[in-house]
């Protein structure tokens, strides 16, 4: 058997894991929803995370917001 050229990481290599099963449809889409659930929740924390750590206000948001392009 030949080597992949580029490795998988340890994510992949769990995910392969879990496809050597036969999902249904209705648990391959619960896990869909569970990993992108899983990948917001992380992306709201960094942002709340950056936020915080940059002392910004709801009138900094609204700036943005309205700042002309």
């Amino acid at each position: 058997m030949s080597t992949l050229k580029y490795p998988l990481n340890n994510a992949q290599i769990e995910l392969m894991k879990l496809f050597g099963t036969d999902l249904s449809s209705k648990d391959l889409k619960d896990m869909k929803q569970l990993l992108s659930k899983f990948f917001a929740d992380k992306a709201i924390k960094a942002a709340d995370d950056l936020w915080d750590n940059k002392g910004l206000t709801n009138d900094d948001m609204d700036k943005w917001l309205n700042e002309k392009q």
